[in-house]
């Protein structure tokens, strides 16, 4: 009992004398010499801060001078902690907005900062895709179908340049930042049919039901993942084949069978 007594006293007085300078090779060799135990000295240098000569003279010096195997390697361990850079720290989550989809990022994607479409550049950022003016005329008069009265109309677009300003290559990544109380779901994907000096499809008018396959023979069916709030992906693959493709937003034309003009998003697929 008051062996174990004297050596918490001297534990004691070590630490203070650590607390004025830090552990070294030579203090250990002091402590060892001093007789202290070799769980006392481990502890010391697991407890205390240290610099030490782990080199081969310094590993041998500490032989030398009586030291344990296993305070050398408590020395070691040691300075390999030391020598570990620290880990920053890292951030906490922060909360999402009042209302934001929970299974979404709080926000667009770095470089989709505005309602609109964007695609996905060589470097994998996202690039502003600019609108083409399309000029359309739904064809003939809107007609009623004798069954159920249901309406139908076929919808054909014209953009001039037989070839979209932006060029792009499999897979193409498509992201669409939609206004406010719009569905992805409204947005027509387009396969574009070079004509001379232009690009048409022909579609449908909106909200229409029971169409003919010729009024779509346009459109392509396309999946889409939700990647932010009102932020959607669409991917067109390489089963598409080369040529040229648009994404017709809502609301482009009305009912009427009058002309009118809207706007497309469109590229043109190379290999």
């Amino acid at each position: 009992m008051r062996k174990s007594f004297i050596s918490l006293v001297f534990l004691a007085f070590c630490s203070v004398l650590v607390a004025q300078q830090a552990l070294s090779n030579d203090s250990i060799i002091k402590l060892t010499k001093a007789g202290l135990s070799e769980d006392l000295i481990v502890s010391t240098i697991n407890s205390q801060a240290g610099t030490f000569d782990t080199s081969t003279d310094g590993l041998i010096a500490l032989k030398g001078a009586g030291v344990s195997d296993k305070v050398v390697a408590a020395i070691v361990a040691r300075a390999a902690a030391a020598a570990q850079p620290a880990q920053p720290p890292i951030p906490p989550l922060q909360p999402m907005p009042a209302g934001a989809d929970q299974s979404s990022p709080a926000g667009p994607p770095q470089g989709i900062d505005e309602v609109g479409v964007y695609y996905k550049d060589k470097t994998g950022a996202w690039t502003e895709l600019m609108p083409e003016i399309v000029n359309f005329k739904t064809g003939g008069v809107l007609k009623s179908l004798a069954t159920n009265g249901l309406i139908k109309g076929d919808l054909n677009g014209h953009i001039q340049g037989n070839h979209a300003k932006t060029t792009v290559e499999f897979p193409v990544v498509i992201a669409v930042y939609v206004p406010e109380g719009t569905a992805i779901t409204e947005y027509q994907l387009l396969r574009l049919r070079p004509s001379g000096d232009s690009r048409e499809f022909r579609s449908v008018t909106g909200g229409i039901a029971h169409v003919s396959g010729g009024a779509t023979r346009d459109a392509i069916e396309f999946q889409y993942q939700k990647i932010a709030p009102r932020v959607y992906q669409v991917a067109l693959q390489s089963t598409l084949g080369n040529g040229e493709y648009g994404l017709l937003p809502p609301g482009a034309v009305g009912s009427s069978n009058m002309g009118s003009s809207g706007k497309i998003y469109s590229v043109s697929v190379t290999e």
